[in-house]
């Protein structure tokens, strides 16, 4: 492995970390009295083992742990993971700004380089470009974040993986009416039904929705958001479970974009001046659903099955000048898209077949159909461009794109302390683009490609104690270019960048976890070697390029810790460092332009910490306090400039009260206590300077909400 002295530290790191969890394992076996702490079960590795047991950096967060806020952006419970970093643009146009690792950090807009699920069902297309817009908190049970080797059990562009899963219905009928508000004028009102079944073969419900508005933190950027959510539930006499699943979401949201470094500094809230005429804006419309179904045959079988099936729509206009768009290749400033998506996953798993081992075999399909067309944002008015409408055609095509990857996974006690697990993906994406707008010089840009690689990956998990395990894991990663990537080529204006080659990874982790009287702690050791990795080329007037690095590394140490302590007071606290960096050099034509080895990765923070306090009680004075921290963040390839670093505090206060069959719970927070002027995001790689994405000042939110049960 590369960087050796880099090494030496976060091994010296791990290896302290790992006497001070056996110290504190040693003063827990001579306490005198010991508590039975609960076994969390994790779903993500599909290996039906606990925490402490799965060889792999997963956390699991329980959303009813985290109900004292607005509910609209997943970072407001998704907070503390080690190795995550989740930024919110304050830009409901393009989506929160995810990266695990480091991977997913170039995107400009909507989520790259992670897997994203929602009950099973994939919110991730196949080329890897994925959102999180459709994820409802109101009916939100848990989610749990795996990271590291083991995400390539997922296929194509799994540098992390992030599932949700809803509520299932429990007890009796009951309705809750909520609502919330806050700075800047938010608005969200939600409405949750639920229901338990009374005998087998009935179904529980949980029908959630709601809507949310507001003018937003800067100029320009106020949105509407629509959401729905239903999940019906089924346990079959003979053991079988069904879980039906619709989701509707609508959003129309206005794009303040980027700030210069002066303009920010100058005022945060302000969209720049010459870009108030393009009215650049995005409406999103998408309905999906689909069906999960898990059957033991007996007790050493078991099939689960999966389909889906959903369509999308977006529109988005673009600030891009006439002058600009006056070239013949040019594709436009308005992009109009709609988006047929579907898929299936099959599988089965037998257990003890053989002594102490559990096998997996499974087989996942995922395609999209998309017709995309672009049209000038601009119609003449006595010979002058009027900006933000829809004007004439200058792209027409119809993508295609589709998977089927075979896989399997096996694990074998075999000694009574260790245990081998295994897992082989075939991962192969299909790409495929016809050209329907030919117009003199705009020759036909059709053309397809196909991507494939097996992803192996393999772990030992050795159980120092029943409360202490290690592990050592390995994997092959493998990212595509998304469409969106290969949309633009990095010279001249229109065609699909086919020259745009997928990434391959080595990644390496090993890892301790502990479980004891002195709360979870885990500590991880990373590294990962990539091989043309997908890295911004440029972005201007709205169009982001992509190129292909020879050579990159990210390798880090995660340290986590969670506790609670006396009665309902809880603790927790996380500690990530990421050194992501150019392995070598990117020639250009430019000698000042060639982006040198070790220059860092732009978009990735190298060192991130978050601790908080919580008093969580099930009814009555609940309070909680949290403090982050978040390094600065290179804007560019060439290092130029960065985004600095900053420390957040946070507080909240809420009350529960019940009585038989009503329950009220209110609530009240403060983000960014004291003030802190900082930027939420970077726009990697701004073509026009505009890097910065500025982020709210103090702000506060309230709410109530009542549920009656029948």
């Amino acid at each position: 492995m590369q960087s050796v002295n880099h090494l030496k530290t976060k091994t010296t790191l791990l290896c302290l970390t790992a006497c001070i969890a056996q110290n504190l394992y040693a003063e827990t076996e001579s306490s005198n009295s010991v508590q039975l702490l609960p076994t969390i079960k994790v779903e993500a590795t599909r290996s039906e083992t606990s925490f402490l047991n799965t060889p792999a950096s997963v956390y699991r967060i329980d959303q009813d742990q985290n109900q004292n806020n607005i509910g609209v952006n997943l970072s407001e419970t998704l907070k503390g993971i080690p190795g995550l970093q989740l930024n919110n643009r304050e830009n409901y146009a393009q989506d929160l700004q995810i990266s695990m690792r480091g991977f997913g950090a170039r995107s400009t807009f909507g989520v790259r380089g992670i897997r994203l699920y929602v009950d099973g069902i994939p919110a991730t297309m196949p080329d890897g470009q994925g959102q999180t817009s459709n994820i409802d908190l109101s009916s939100l049970d848990h989610i749990e974040v795996l990271g590291g080797p083991f995400s390539s059990l997922y296929g194509n562009s799994s540098g992390g993986t992030i599932l949700t899963t809803t509520k299932e219905g429990q007890g009796r009928d009951s309705i809750e009416l909520g609502y919330s508000g806050g700075s800047n004028h938010k608005n969200r009102a939600n409405i949750i039904l639920q229901g338990g079944a009374d005998k087998a073969n009935e179904p529980s419900y949980v029908v959630s929705s709601s809507y949310f508005d507001t003018d937003g933190y800067r100029e320009h950027s106020d949105a509407q958001k629509v959401l729905s959510n239903a999940k019906l539930t089924w346990n079959l006499d003979d053991g079988s479970k069904i879980n039906w699943l619709m989701n509707y979401v609508d959003i129309s949201a206005n794009d303040p974009q980027g700030l210069t470094r002066d303009q920010w500094k100058a005022n945060p809230k302000q969209q720049v001046p010459f870009l108030k005429q393009f009215n650049v804006r995005k409406d999103i419309n998408q309905t999906q659903t689909g069906i999960n179904w898990t059957k033991p045959i007996n007790d050493q079988n078991e099939i689960y099955s999966m389909v889906y099936l959903g369509h999308r729509e977006v529109t988005q206009y673009q600030s891009i000048p006439m002058s600009t768009q006056n070239n013949p290749r040019q594709a436009g400033g308005v992009i109009d898209f709609e988006r047929d998506y579907y898929g299936a996953d099959l599988r089965w798993t037998g257990k003890d077949l053989l002594p102490n081992t559990r096998f997996s075999v499974g087989l996942a399909y995922d395609a999209m159909n998309e017709d995309r067309q672009g049209y000038e944002n601009f119609i003449l008015e006595n010979n002058k461009p009027s900006y933000g409408v829809k004007g004439d055609l200058r792209r027409d095509e119809k993508n295609t794109l589709w998977n089927l990857d075979p896989y399997l996974q096996a694990s074998w006690q075999f000694l009574p302390t260790v245990r081998l697990d295994t897992g082989l993906r075939y991962s192969n994406v299909h790409y495929q683009s016809e050209d329907h707008y030919i117009e003199g010089v705009n020759g036909d840009d059709s053309g397809s490609t196909d991507y494939q690689k097996f992803l192996p990956s393999a772990a030992f998990t050795w159980d120092i104690t029943s409360d202490l395990t290690t592990y050592i894991s390995y994997a092959k990663g493998f990212e595509t270019p998304t469409f969106t990537e290969m949309a633009y080529p990095n010279s001249g204006t229109a065609g699909i960048n086919f020259a745009l080659k997928p990434s391959t990874s080595d990644n390496y982790e090993l890892g301790l976890k502990a479980q004891n009287q002195l709360g979870h702690f885990t500590a991880a050791v990373f590294q990962s070697n990539t091989q043309d990795d997908i890295v911004s080329a440029g972005s201007v007037d709205g169009r982001a390029t992509y190129q292909n690095a020879d050579k990159t590394l990210r390798q880090g140490v995660e340290l986590s810790w969670n506790k609670r302590f006396w009665k309902d007071l809880t603790a927790q606290a996380s500690y990530s460092f990421l050194d992501a960096t150019f392995d070598a050099d990117i020639p250009n034509s430019d000698p000042k332009k060639v982006i040198k080895k070790d220059n860092y990765i732009p978009g990735i923070a190298k060192n991130q910490a978050f601790i908080s306090l919580g008093w969580l009680p099930e009814t009555g004075f609940n309070a909680g306090l949290e403090v982050r921290y978040m390094d600065k963040i290179y804007v560019d390839d060439l290092n130029t400039d960065a985004a600095p670093s900053y420390t957040l505090t946070s507080v909240n206060v809420g009350y529960i009260w019940k009585d038989n069959d009503w329950k009220i719970r209110s609530f009240a927070r403060v983000d960014n206590l004291f003030d802190k002027d900082y930027v939420g995001s970077v726009i990697v790689n701004d073509g026009n300077g505009r890097f910065f994405e500025p982020a709210d000042g103090l702000n506060w939110s309230a709410g109530l909400s009542v549920t009656k049960q029948f």
